[in-house]
């Protein structure tokens, strides 16, 4: 999945399906009905499948507990509790330490849809990546500055970050979230809507918008995946917040979560070389890679990044990883 030079993906599940939906916590937007509704595979629908959690690293737990849906159904949903921290890949690195760092010294920065590796040279090369001669981010040893404890985390990551953190590489490491626990819910059976809900990211927000949270969904290990991280705002304050190469990265209040898919977390193979499902979004339905088996991606999605087929009923395939997001909405009632 990464443009430029990713590292293979280190986990990978041998479980063949048929494939389906669902999980976790939702985000910010608006109803509209632009989307195509009338295909007939729209009608299949399939639950959410439990035992595709990856629970054997006890970082996560799956119960079914009531719940009401936005359209005001009740219904059964599954409640996940993860504690951010994935069992199925190591996190990190994120920032080498000195300009003569390679590729595996750090993770990978998401620009202009493109995916590139944070090495010594990406941040020696800053000032004409960026056309900004303010980047200078080691000093004359060519040793890279990089926050070095919790609080540098959290001041460094706050939208107001002073000066003292200009040109600093931001890394914020897993010792800091050891008592992070996320909890969210996931229709068992997703309810499909003729309204969509999008994002605010996506549209959403405008006068008589829905307010829902901003997680897109919930991989397959528990991890959130989360809305686009706010790339202009750090840079601007001259800071670098690299993600590892699984597309995570951590704050102390939001623990270890995604921001783009790049083959690391674990996945659930599909019979018919369709792409692999990596995780449910918060209305149930299955998040899939982009790329199938042959390496083809879907030409027919949604704006949603959605589609329909008769296996496994409505489903969304994510962005490429470059574009620093998941999907665009919500074709389902989710929890409010």
């Amino acid at each position: 999945m990464k443009v430029n030079n990713i590292r293979s993906a280190v986990f990978t599940s041998t479980l063949l399906i048929m494939g389906i939906v669902s999980l976790a916590s939702c985000s910010s937007s608006e109803s509209d009905s632009d989307v195509e509704t009338d295909s007939q595979d729209d009608n299949i629908i399939v639950d959410v499948e439990p035992s595709y959690f990856y629970t054997e690293g006890q970082n996560i737990t799956v119960t079914k507990v009531p719940c009401t849906l936005s359209d005001g159904s009740s219904s059964d949903c599954y409640q996940i509790v993860s504690t951010s921290i994935p069992a199925d890949h190591a996190m990190g690195p994120w920032c080498p330490s000195n300009i003569e760092d390679g590729a595996e010294a750090g993770g990978i920065w998401l620009e202009g849809g493109e995916v590139y590796d944070v090495d010594g040279a990406f941040i020696k090369n800053m000032a004409t990546f960026y056309n900004d001669a303010n980047w200078l981010m080691y000093d004359d040893n060519g040793d890279v500055y990089v926050t070095d404890s919790e609080e540098d985390c959290i001041n460094a990551a706050n939208p107001d970050v002073g000066t003292e953190y200009e040109n600093f590489c931001v890394e914020c490491i897993p010792s800091y979230i050891t008592d992070i626990s996320q909890t969210w819910l996931i229709p068992v059976t997703p309810v499909y809507q003729s309204d969509v809900v999008y994002f605010a990211t996506e549209g959403g927000g405008g006068p008589g918008s829905v307010s829902i949270p901003s997680t897109r969904g919930i991989a397959l290990n528990g991890i959130e995946f989360s809305a686009p991280a706010p790339t202009n705002n750090i840079l601007s304050a001259y800071t670098l917040a690299p993600f590892d190469d699984a597309g995570g990265h951590i704050n102390v209040h939001q623990g270890y979560h995604y921001h783009a898919a790049t083959g690391y977390s674990i996945k659930v193979e599909q019979e018919d070389g369709h792409a692999a499902l990596i995780g449910y979004a918060l209305d149930g339905f299955g998040i899939y890679e982009l790329l199938d088996e042959s390496g083809a991606m879907p030409t027919d999605l949604d704006d949603l990044r959605g589609h329909s087929d008769e296996t496994r009923g409505y489903h969304y395939h994510v962005d490429d990883a470059g574009n620093n997001k998941f999907i665009n909405g919500l074709r389902g009632a989710y929890v409010l």
